[in-house]
């Protein structure tokens, strides 16, 4: 045998070979191609809380779809979200102390703790390293790795001669390294610097601002931090920029008036709305939106509204503004322009809406119907739905262009 037949003779029974393991091995690569992560980005996940079942949804804002479900996250009956620098991971603060990490790309929970008995809420540091929860009880900021939650530090907010535990709301992320939080009973505003030394946080303590602060908001610059006051009228101001001024009373008219209103769900800041240099704020009890103008901090329009506003939220470019009420009228949303300072839609989009969303560029927004156990989505142009996507008792949504801005 010569050697170019040796060669053909070689060659040809390669050949056979690869074909019988190619005919052998083609059904195994499909399957590994079918089970293959799709491969997406982040910026257009979120997620929605469905509250009476310990369920999150993890859904796209793009096709408004939902792309899967994540169980085993407790109590989310006043449950909150923030969302690593990247966002790739959700972090859920639920109602029973319980802070839960969810994977947003895989759908899956990647780890979930319960750091203490009551909390509703936190936030996560400027830097990301960091996430921090408040506490109803026992109270006070708890602070974890945002990596591994291994706790990084505690922050006890004990105050007066007996040094009684106050709880704490409002936890907002300052720049730099750190966190900015009121305390509810001991009327009090604590701002914790981790830079140093994130084990042994530095808190600068400020007293007296005011009576029961409920709740806290930062703006988009970082500059300011505003707390609401339940137990009196007006608002309590810092300055971060210039924090030896300590804190201000601002809009001593803001509240309830000299005959307190009832108040049939609490107002929320955190959904603050800022926009043409005003600042839209829900007054307690009443049916009424705040307007005030950011330079002066004085109070310049009220806009009557359908109901006790809950979250009043402005649309990304600050064209309009939307709001949603406590009950009787938790079923409609109205909508109010910035430039006339009225309201120019009232929309039923089912029964008790709990909670807003914008997508990022605020061509459309997402309302969380409880009772209807759905979640509608809805044209910001034309004011029409668009969609519904079904939910059990939906309440917060959350999308991950938070993760890019400051105090959410």
């Amino acid at each position: 045998m010569d050697r170019r037949t040796f060669v053909n003779r070689i060659s040809q029974r390669v050949a056979l070979a690869g074909l019988t393991l190619g005919a052998v091995a083609a059904p195994q690569m499909a399957q590994a191609l079918d089970n293959a992560p799709v491969l997406r980005g982040t910026g257009d996940l979120g997620i929605v809380i469905e509250r009476a079942v310990g369920k999150v949804q993890v859904v796209n804002t793009s096709t408004r779809t939902s792309l899967a479900t994540v169980s085993g996250l407790g109590d989310l009956s006043h449950a909150s979200v923030v969302f690593s620098r990247d966002g790739r991971f959700a972090y859920v603060f639920g109602r029973d102390g319980g802070l839960s990490k969810v994977d947003l790309l895989t759908g899956t929970l990647n780890k979930r703790i319960v750091q203490a008995g009551n909390s509703i809420g936190g936030a996560i540091s400027q830097d990301g390293r960091f996430v921090a929860a408040q506490n109803y009880q026992p109270g006070g900021v708890r602070i974890f790795d945002a990596a591994t939650l291994e706790p990084v530090a505690t922050i006890a907010a004990s105050y007066g001669t007996t040094g009684q535990t106050s709880k704490v709301v409002g936890l907002a992320d300052a720049p730099g390294v750190g966190f900015v939080f009121a305390l509810f009973d001991a009327g009090e505003i604590w701002v914790a610097d981790l830079s140093a030394n994130p084990a042994q946080p530095r808190v600068t303590r400020y007293a007296n601002v005011g009576k029961q602060p409920y709740d806290g908001l930062i703006t988009p610059d970082g500059r300011y931090y505003l707390a609401g006051l339940f137990g009196e009228d007006g608002l309590a101001m810092l300055d971060l920029w210039q924090p030896e001024r300590g804190v201000q009373k601002v809009l001593a008219g803001y509240g309830r008036g000299e005959e307190p209103l009832p108040v049939f769900k609490m107002p929320h800041l955190r959904g603050w709305a800022m926009a043409d240099g005003r600042l839209y704020l829900p007054a307690i009890g009443r049916h009424e939106v705040l307007v005030v103008d950011t330079r002066s901090w004085q109070e310049v329009a009220r806009i009557a509204v359908k109901g006790q506003p809950v979250f009043v939220m402005a649309r990304p470019d600050g064209r309009e503004i939307w709001v949603n009420f406590a009950h009787p009228d938790n079923s409609h949303v109205q909508v109010i322009d910035s430039l006339s300072q009225k309201v120019t839609h009232t929309l039923a989009p089912g029964k008790v809406v709990l909670h807003m969303e914008f997508t990022p560029r605020g061509e459309a927004v997402w309302i969380s119907c409880r009772d209807d156990n759905k979640v509608v989505v809805f044209d910001t142009r034309t004011h029409q739905p668009l969609s519904s996507l079904a939910a059990d008792a939906p309440s917060g949504i959350f999308f991950t262009t938070r993760a890019a801005r400051i105090g959410f």
